[in-house]
């Protein structure tokens, strides 16, 4: 059975053509992986219904009560009382949406934002190793900041742009009425925004992207550095890697400060251009009503809803770069989305009681250059301890994954107690297996809350104390003046490599799951620990747990019941993209 999941370039690229056809100013990935976002442009649509109602029946009462007091006898307050009550209202009304779409559309940009940083999070944890780690950094940069260019977005572009696709027709249409030539003065110079835009849009295509690559490449080559600071003041090399962490700098600065001079010059274009147009129809207002060739109630009503007309496409072109840093950092996050599989939180739930029988049947997984693993066949049963080996790229670590449900065979099947492992429900099925991967997992907190990530352990009972002689665990422990309550940072932050295999060894060994897999599990040991750790593995096989090993040392093969080779297959003229 073949997936996106497994080709995470090609789902990328299905990604970008989805991206391509979204297009335009409003992606409708957001309406669907934001039920706040729909509420939200629900809300501002009713809110600008009424403000483009009562912008017209302002205009209308002012310009009617403007040119009455002029032209005709009713000169006092108590005459125009009710058409003054009524554009009191009017004016209360506008401001009352006003304020109400001020005050709503932060919180909604700020759940929304929400929203999409837990789908994003969710996301990037369904996908494939393969896929993810080429997109970790990315991923990072998108949920620590990435995201939240898209409140900017919400709160002053789209309220814009829906105005403009409202206020803008609706108050034309009333201008026509009122008065042909202004009309006319709005038909020749409305058309020129958009013009202008699109030629803005299409001198800053590709900044918001840059400037967001920029911002991922100079966060991963700080992360790297500050991960490897230890080794590199150990080396004497802590300074050597300032001058490209400054050249990153200075190319986000450089990207960020090029797309700020661009955003001052294109609203300076565009406010330039509504002024001269609202100026022109003034002028012509004011000439014949000068003359004599219109009457003054139109000419006001035109006069005062002309700068309306064009408001809406100012606003637009001056939330332009906020929808662009908006709409660049929510392509990502919706390609992520996008490539992420769906995983079904139903399936077939298998309850091991001691071990299980893990069977691979001709599994192959598509590579680079080829499949690695090809046509697998493995038979991992309870009380052995299986070992997979072959050379470097040949596919073990994926052959675990397949286990775990982690990555899906393009071929073959891997089946759990008879049953598919794609048919398992994912928690239940994790829930049953311990996994040392080749770089453990090591969360921020105490030691013993990481021992613990496997389920609740007594760090006093003799089996943990037991786990910790055969690791050497209980040497570190000596070492470390709080022991167990030792706080350690993320990625074990605090601790030696082989001071984190330790660690990660003793908690697969002390978990009471039934299945076990292991990636390279003596890795970064001596001798004499690898001895007594690959004979506490045969012990817990012998237990009844399914041991599954990955390893290619003498000693290693030695202490398996059964090896299996693990080969792949090159392909030529294959993708190296898949």
């Amino acid at each position: 059975m073949s997936t996106a999941t497994d080709r995470p370039a090609r789902a990328r690229r299905r990604a970008g053509r989805r991206a391509e056809r979204a297009g335009g100013p409003v992606d409708p990935r957001l309406w669907k992986y934001s039920a706040s976002a729909r509420g939200y442009l629900i809300f501002t649509v009713v809110l600008s219904a009424v403000n483009v109602a009562m912008v017209i029946v302002s205009a209308v009462l002012i310009g009617t009560i403007l040119a009455g007091v002029i032209t005709s006898d009713r000169r006092s307050i108590a005459d125009w009382r009710t058409d003054l009550m009524w554009l009191a209202v009017a004016v209360a009304v506008r401001a009352l949406a006003s304020w109400l779409h001020a005050r709503y559309a932060h919180r909604a940009a700020n759940r929304v934002v929400s929203e999409l940083e837990v789908e994003v999070l969710q996301a990037a944890v369904r996908m494939p190793p393969r896929a993810l780690d080429p997109r970790r950094d990315e991923i990072a940069t998108v949920l620590t900041r990435g995201v939240r260019a898209i409140a900017p977005y919400l709160t002053g572009y789209l309220p814009a742009l829906i105005l403009a696709a409202t206020l803008t027709p609706a108050t034309f249409v009333v201008i026509l009425f009122q008065d042909l030539t202004a009309a006319m003065i709005v038909v020749i110079t409305l058309p020129l925004i958009p013009v202008f835009m699109i030629l803005i849009g299409l001198l800053t295509k590709g900044k918001s992207e840059q400037t967001l690559a920029a911002l991922t490449r100079l966060s991963a080559q700080l992360l790297d550095l500050i991960a490897g600071l230890p080794t590199l003041r150990a080396l004497g090399r802590e300074h050597g890697p300032a001058a490209r962490v400054r050249e990153l700098g200075d190319a986000h600065r450089k990207t960020t400060m090029s797309s700020l001079r661009v955003a001052f010059l294109s609203s300076m274009v565009l406010e330039l251009l509504a002024t001269l147009s609202v100026a022109l129809i003034a002028v012509s207002i004011g000439l014949r009503l000068v003359f004599g060739n219109m009457e003054l109630e139109p000419g006001i009503v035109a006069l005062i809803l002309a700068p309306e007309v064009y408001l809406p496409l100012r606003m637009v072109g001056t939330q332009f770069h906020a929808a662009e840093d908006g709409l660049a950092a929510a392509g990502k996050a919706f390609g992520v989305l996008d490539e992420a599989p769906r995983r079904e939180v139903s399936g077939t739930a298998v309850v091991v009681a001691d071990g299980a029988v893990v069977e691979l049947a001709g599994v192959s997984v598509r590579s680079r250059s080829g499949t690695a693993p090809h046509r697998l066949d493995a038979r991992c049963v309870p009380g052995e301890v299986t070992v997979l080996t072959g050379a470097n790229g040949s596919g073990k670590s994926t052959a675990l994954q397949t286990i775990l449900g982690l990555t899906s065979p393009d071929e073959g099947a891997v089946r759990v107690a008879g049953v598919d492992v794609a048919d398992l429900e994912p928690s239940g099925w994790w829930s049953q297996i311990a996994w040392l991967p080749q770089h453990p997992v090591i969360v921020p907190g105490t030691l013993v809350e990481n021992l613990a990530l496997v389920g609740d352990v007594d760090v006093d009972a003799d089996d943990v104390r037991q786990a910790c002689r055969a690791t050497g665990f209980d040497a570190v422990l000596q070492e470390l003046p709080r022991g167990w309550d030792t706080v350690v940072g993320a990625g074990g932050l605090g601790l030696s490599l082989g001071q984190r295999q330790r660690l990660a060894l003793t908690r697969v060994l002390v978990s009471p799951r039934p299945v076990l897999l292991l990636d390279e599990p003596t890795a970064h040991l001596d001798d004499d620990t690898e001895r007594t750790v690959l004979s506490s593995l045969r012990d817990l096989a012998r237990t009844g747990r399914t041991v599954v090993v990955v390893g290619h040392r003498p000693s290693v093969l030695a202490a398996g019941d059964r090896v299996i080779e693990v080969a792949a297959r090159q392909e030529v003229g294959a993708d190296h993209e898949s």
